[in-house]
């Protein structure tokens, strides 16, 4: 097997095991907001390292480069907070979100006078360590070696994937199904943005879309 076979079977190995690892803190530890970030820090950091340590492809690090799409990338970002906040002002007569605000609470112990700082490092932090992860590194190791097709099926769907444990007491069924196709599409867009190799345009996007998500659950936990 040459190299770039293995570091592509590499890369699908520590990517499925970093979704299945956060899925099982997800269901099973169920620790604090603050106890599951890092732990989560933890396993998609140390796994983008371990990579680089068993492969001695720094390829996922140098995803933190400066891009040219940044301003396209920005004014989709604020069409994408748009489109959310606007969408749910409109619907919200016909969806019953009540929930959400109950459950981080009990899931996360994210309340409402803690739901601002949350929502903060959501934004900003949370959405640039998923980027370098399922982008920065799944995405780009995988579409750097060739293998086009496979980079942005994996990395869009490992994407929604990790997010059903997430959103798995949110709503009904069909409301986690739409939300996992919608977070597939939103992947492949991440990775379309990202294929000149930075990671930076997924990001800002990324932050509009949380940005947009974090408004709607203002609303929900009567801030604004």
């Amino acid at each position: 097997m040459d190299r770039v076979k293995r570091q592509a079977r590499l890369t699908l190995l520590l990517v499925t095991a970093g979704v299945l690892t956060m899925a099982w803190v997800e269901g099973v530890l169920r620790p604090v907001y603050p106890v599951k970030s890092a732990l989560k820090l933890a396993v998609f950091l140390g796994g983008a390292g371990l990579y680089v340590l068993l492969s001695k492809d720094r390829g996922p690090f140098g995803a933190f480069r400066r891009s040219g799409a940044v301003r396209p990338a920005a004014l989709l970002a604020l069409g994408v907070l748009a489109f959310l906040l606007g969408g749910y002002l409109l619907l919200a007569p016909w969806l019953d979100l009540s929930a959400i605000p109950e459950n981080l609470a009990a899931k996360e112990g994210i309340t409402r006078e803690t739901f601002p700082l949350a929502a903060a490092y959501i934004t900003l932090c949370n959405s640039l360590l998923e980027e370098f992860f399922f982008r920065g590194f799944a995405f780009l190791t995988l579409y750097r070696a060739g293998y086009t097709k496979l980079a942005y099926g994996f990395s869009a769907l490992a994407f929604a994937l990790y997010h059903v444990s997430i959103t798995s007491n949110w709503g009904s069924p069909v409301l986690i199904l739409l939300m996992v196709a919608g977070l597939t599409a939103a992947g492949l867009l991440f990775d379309w943005l990202d294929r000149e190799g930075s990671l930076f345009p997924s990001w800002l996007v990324h932050m509009g879309a949380n940005l947009g998500t974090n408004a709607v659950g203002f609303i929900l936990f009567g801030i604004l």
